[in-house]
């Protein structure tokens, strides 16, 4: 039990803004981001190496599967504040503060909905509400040093009723004050404004630190969130490539680069390694499923590209004519070393260090064969051509139960379409032939004939990795099957082969869900998707 006499001040250093990452709670929950156990641990570690100030590891009673992703994340944490989710409730508080209570540095966060359309979801009135925060936040308080609190949908709440909730929230021990703009509603003036009201209006607003959590609705998350910075918020809640809800959450990578590059107007600073961000940005792409859009702010693949005649020239002439940062400021590569069939272990190892891996020896063998391979079917290897073979090798933790042996597709002008397939599902090999409107179809038709199931495509999308016609193609595809969405990506230089891949990985990710599915009928039925 923590000495309550003993408040925990805000930050001496009022120009420091934290970085709360949620990409592990908030970003997991986009439709089909799900990671798994391994997955979340190596974001985490990633996360913490690059300086990040508070993970927010995951929502401990959601599930046993977050439990136990939490308990392990904050037992591995080396220098990042680890940070579980809980709602109102003593039971939730428990069940996090049992996962996160072996960091060296643990938050509990503790919220629920403030806003008239979410005071109606528990069926609580205005005082009785108050009186579940306050009994709430003692109690998060009375295990951990360190608390936070969100009002969820504060930014629809009424003024004077946020105002009385902010206080009881401070006066019951809560040392950081979350501000979530859970809809994505606010615009910046607004944003500011809010935070700049209750630091002035609310009795003990100096003893604590101010955050703010935007999701991107309108397409305003980071805008919001540097406003919120300006009106005097101290934390910024985010996410590795946006990543969340609906339109997403704040940008990590968006923050720490504006906070950089605009140093002059904004005179704040971060902890964060910006050179990191490329890497991890490309872990949680591959791991999540989700792709990050060529145009995406500073992680994006056209981020620094430039292809009109104008700014080429003035690109050669003088960088800083077209460009605000460099490449390398968030850890890109000036040049684009190839990479050939004739390149030894040893320049496979130091070019992967330079793009973020870091292998073992019997992982750099396993690479090498695979790269060996995939340099006898293209003239030269390109970074990105590394970066997609690293993905597949890295999407491999998840156990295949199915696996393609052998792959041959007849196509044309004339169909139908036709796949011969040979695929292993649990020990057994199965021989299937089948047909398709095209040869894509075809496959996934044999491997349905092969192994029925009910999983919808939803999401079917082929990319080039590098130019030519040797290029290799990277495919993602997205499944659903009775609410369950998996994700698969795979990368060759034969599209259909990239294809089964994707969709063989997309399956086997099904059947794990499958299996990690909570008994608890309480726990399945938690409404938690929307939290912050």
């Amino acid at each position: 039990m923590t000495d309550q006499t003993k408040p925990v001040p805000p930050q001496a250093d009022k120009s420091r803004v934290l970085i709360f990452d949620t990409t592990l709670r908030d970003g997991e929950q986009s439709p089909g981001a799900t990671m798994t156990h391994n997955e979340k641990l190596e974001i985490a570690e990633l996360l913490d190496e690059m300086g990040v100030d508070i993970i927010e590891a995951g929502f401990p009673i959601a599930s046993e599967g977050d439990f136990e992703a939490v308990t392990e994340i904050a037992q591995r944490a080396k220098s990042s504040v680890i940070c579980g989710l809980a709602r109102a409730n003593f039971k939730d508080i428990d069940r996090c503060w049992e996962a996160v209570k072996h960091a060296k540095s643990p938050r509990i966060h503790t919220f629920i909905g403030t806003s008239p359309l979410h005071r109606a979801i528990p069926n609580l009135d205005m005082d009785e509400m108050a009186e579940r925060i306050h009994d709430t936040v003692t109690h998060a308080r009375n295990l951990c040093d360190n608390v936070q609190w969100s009002p969820m949908d504060a930014t629809r709440t009424e003024t004077d009723y946020l105002k009385r909730v902010v206080e009881i929230a401070i006066k019951a021990g809560a040392t950081t004050i979350n501000i979530p703009d859970t809809v994505g509603y606010t615009a910046p003036r607004e944003s500011a404004d809010i935070i700049r009201m209750l630091i002035e209006s609310v009795p003990g607003a100096d003893e604590v630190v101010f955050a703010t959590h935007c999701h991107n609705d309108l397409g305003m998350a980071t805008a919001n969130a540097l406003a919120a910075v300006e009106g005097g918020a101290r934390q910024i809640e985010c996410t590795i490539n946006g990543l969340g809800e609906r339109a997403g959450n704040t940008a990590l990578e968006e923050v720490v680069m504006a906070l950089k590059v605009r140093h002059d107007i904004m005179p704040y600073h971060t902890g964060v390694d910006a050179t990191k961000i490329m890497h991890i940005s490309r872990r949680v792409a591959t791991v999540s499923g989700f792709a990050v859009q060529y145009n995406k702010a500073i992680v994006g693949k056209n981020a620094f590209a430039h292809e009109s005649g104008i700014h080429q020239d003035g690109m050669l002439k003088n960088a800083e004519t077209f460009e605000i940062m460099r490449p390398e400021d968030v850890g890109l590569s000036e040049t684009s070393i190839v990479m050939g069939k004739h390149s030894g272990r040893a320049a496979l190892r130091a070019k992967l260090k330079e793009l973020g891996y870091e292998l073992a020896d019997n992982q750099l063998n396993d690479v090498f064969v695979r790269f060996k391979a995939l340099a006898d079917r293209k003239k030269e290897v390109f970074e990105d051509d590394l970066i997609a073979l690293m993905r597949d090798y890295t999407g491999q933790d998840v156990e295949e139960h199915l696996e393609i042996k052998f792959l041959r597709v007849i196509c044309g002008t004339e169909a139908p379409q036709s796949a011969d397939l040979t695929i292993r599902v649990g020990e057994e090999d199965r021989q299937i032939t089948a047909q398709g409107d095209g040869p894509v179809d075809a496959v996934f038709n044999a491997v349905k004939e092969a192994f029925p199931h009910g999983a919808r495509l939803n999401v079917y999308q082929v990319h080039a990795v590098t130019e030519g016609t040797d290029a290799q193609a990277t495919v993602s595809v997205r499944m659903e099957e009775d609410g369950r969405i998996v994700t698969g990506e795979a990368a060759d230089t034969d599209t259909v082969v990239a294809s089964a891949k994707a969709y063989v990985k997309a399956l086997n990710r099904l059947l794990v869900r499958r299996q990690k599915s909570d008994p608890d009928a309480d726990v399945k039925t938690v409404s938690y998707k929307d939290a912050g």
